[in-house]
């Protein structure tokens, strides 16, 4: 029987270089706990060097550069076996790929690691060139009403199909439109991936192969704030494409962050005032950009390009509203039976609180005011589970239903 591959070369790669450096980075926090136990009990609460001296240190000094020369020779290896494989799109490898990107993709970005994911604009799991006469291959029944999907933190564009479920295919069916799946890293700052969609949806209106009368954005997590913030840049740049913009759709949209995210951010934080513990608190440093912006919701470079992006406490954050001539709609989750209790401002999905997914806001500048009649809460509904929900997607179909 053959063996499909799961990766590609190029991607095993870029998983073991990315190994190799999770392995380097796992003997500097040995190292540092070695010289912390090192110290004597009245130095142990001053900050120490971090590094060992003498045989200790020389054998650290070893065995990372060993891991290097490893890495270095893995690599070459890897790149004379594998050459410009392409592997047919595979629900588990992109899965996999969004969930790695999620949690690291900036350093994979920054790296020039090839397991960093670009920007596309995908149906059924398969790149559009941005090119009138491909799109028009691609898509030979496209409509002038482009909705355009945007998945969350560690997401894909294939996870909107969920329990056989796809809000865009249905739209499409009920609705006339044609569903646009955005794919990117969702490892970067929020700010970055919402410019960088701001540019490619003026490419893509530009190319596409029908007249564009109406574009609506639909973000789940994440996604909405993705989206929020390519509406900033593009009004920023003067794109063209926000004078089609009529709606915009926010499913579960952290809008005031994730206490998911905070809590992890204060635990980080209570274990660097622990002797010995705060070597492990600082591992908490790993995880990504576009993680920690969702502790707060930032949707612009200006909120965390002055200040560490792991520091803790309560952050200033510009004031970006809701869009002006926009239809703005958001619908919030919550596991409890009803709406209403302690439950809505502690767990909401599980994810993300009520409030937040509302934008509601004990600052009034801050607040996003939805109309109510653009607001839903569903009851006994999780933050994945927005994406299969039947309830929401009636929901949506009847709001983006011509008047």
């Amino acid at each position: 029987m053959k063996i499909r591959p799961v990766f590609t070369w190029a991607e095993f790669r870029g998983l073991s270089r990315l190994g190799f450096s999770a392995a380097v980075g796992v003997t500097y926090v040995a190292e540092e706990l070695h010289e912390a136990i090192q110290r004597t009990p009245l130095s142990i609460l001053s900050p120490g060097r971090g590094r060992t001296r003498g045989l200790a240190g020389f054998v650290y000094r070893c065995v990372r550069g060993g891991m290097r020369a490893a890495d270095v020779g893995v690599d070459f290896a890897l790149g004379l076996a594998g050459g410009s494989q392409q592997l047919p799109p595979s629900r588990g490898r992109v899965i996999a790929l969004a969930v790695i990107n999620g949690g690291v993709g900036d350093r994979l970005a920054e790296t020039g690691n090839s397991l960093a994911l670009s920007m596309e604009f995908r149906i059924a799991g398969h790149t559009l060139r941005l090119d009138r006469t491909s799109l028009a291959t691609a898509i030979p029944d496209a409509t002038g009403r482009l909705v355009v999907l945007v998945h969350g933190l560690c997401m894909s564009d294939l996870q909107w199909t969920r329990k056989e479920h796809d809000h865009g295919a249905a739209l499409a069916r009920d609705c006339g439109v044609t569903p646009v799946f955005l794919s990117y890293n969702s490892g970067l700052h929020i700010s970055q991936n919402g410019r960088a969609f701001a540019d490619m949806l003026e490419r893509l209106v530009a190319q596409w192969p029908t007249q564009v009368e109406e574009i609506v954005l639909l973000g789940h997590s994440m996604g909405g704030l993705v989206a929020r913030s390519a509406v900033h840049y593009a009004n920023l740049s003067g794109h063209g494409w926000t004078r089609k913009l009529s709606k915009m759709v926010f499913l579960g949209a952290p809008h005031h962050g994730a206490p998911l995210e905070r809590i992890g951010s204060w635990v980080e934080g209570a274990l660097g005032k622990i002797p010995y513990a705060a070597v492990f608190g600082r591992l908490g440093a790993v995880r990504s950009a576009g993680i920690t912006d969702l502790r707060y919701g930032f949707l612009v470079d200006e909120d965390w390009r002055a200040a560490d992006r792991c520091a803790h406490g309560d952050k200033a954050r510009a004031v970006i509203p809701l869009p002006d001539r926009v239809a703005c709609y958001a619908i919030a989750a919550t596991t409890a039976k009803t709406t209403g209790g302690i439950w809505d401002q502690t767990i909401g999905d599980g994810l993300v609180q009520v409030a937040s997914a509302l934008g509601a806001h004990r600052d009034p500048a801050l607040s996003l005011r939805f109309p109510r009649e653009h607001t839903a809460i569903l009851c006994e509904t999780g933050h994945l589970d927005l994406l299969a929900s039947q309830e929401a997607y009636a929901t949506i179909r009847n709001w983006l239903e011509p008047a």
